[in-house]
């Protein structure tokens, strides 16, 4: 079995993944317009009319601008826990899950597990598909048991990136807006991100794309550093670490088996 990952957008003004198999194709998170992911997937060789679900993580705007419309023009169902569903809004229809139990879409087994963030309920997913595994958690206050757990086991990984921890303290920003970020509800720093990789990386890591990079407070070369610098010293120097970006698509990945 095939199985294909890319990022079409990452970032606070909107995300967005795509993964799929030959049967089935998934969407997780909608946070671009519905216009913008089709000429995205476009780009990666696939068709918006083809999607067969979209998976929320939470309901923040950069998250489900275009889940609307999606579902409108094509009919799209949403899948998302009861608390997601309230944060979005009762017109959107789907299938609901529970944190923590898997469900099943097609072709994948998928496994929302709980991460901290300031939003009603929000996951990270675990999708798998024949021998492949890839874990996705973009929005991620502090490192938990769970998060560790649930990454250990994956051949590829799309982890939160979201800033370095000077440029947010020089940045031009309000304190109490650099006291959310960095707090337990907020989004992971560059190195907190990069030990909790090196800590789980096991020979089936393989792929680790950096999401949710900060536009001011973060850079490609600081994420990108950083991750390399710890995985290295933690003798994971087979790990391929690729970025993502709110502006373009990412690398695609294909896996086979």
């Amino acid at each position: 079995m095939t199985l294909k990952l890319c990022v079409l957008a990452s970032g606070s003004s909107g995300n967005c993944t795509f993964i799929g198999t030959d049967r089935t194709r998934i969407l997780i998170d909608a946070g671009l317009s519905a216009r913008k992911t089709a000429e995205r997937l476009a780009q990666i060789g696939e068709r918006i009319e083809d999607i067969n679900a979209i998976c929320v993580s939470h309901e923040h705007g950069d998250h489900i601008t275009g889940i609307r419309v999606l579902q409108k023009n094509h009919g799209i169902p949403v899948y998302a826990n009861a608390g997601t569903f309230e944060g979005i809004g009762s017109d959107i229809k789907g299938a609901r899950f529970t944190t923590g139990a898997p469900f099943s879409i097609g072709d994948f087994a998928i496994h929302p597990f709980p991460v901290p963030h300031d939003a009603n309920d929000p996951v990270g997913f675990v999708f798998s598909a024949g021998s492949r595994t890839v874990g996705i958690a973009t929005d991620i206050g502090m490192v938990t048991n769970a998060l560790r757990e649930r990454l250990r086991k994956c051949c590829a990984v799309v982890i939160e990136a979201n800033h370095d921890e000077t440029l947010l303290h020089e940045a031009d920003r309000p304190w109490s807006l650099k006291q959310r970020i960095r707090g337990n509800q907020g989004h992971l720093s560059n190195r907190a991100a990069a030990a909790l990789m090196a800590e789980i990386a096991g020979e089936g890591l393989q792929h680790l794309f950096l999401a949710h990079l900060s536009a001011d407070c973060n850079s490609p070369h600081h994420a990108r550093t950083t991750f390399e610098t710890l995985l290295a010293a933690a003798g994971h120097t087979h790990v391929n670490v690729r970025l993502t970006g709110a502006e373009c698509v990412s690398e695609q990945l294909i896996l086979e088996g």
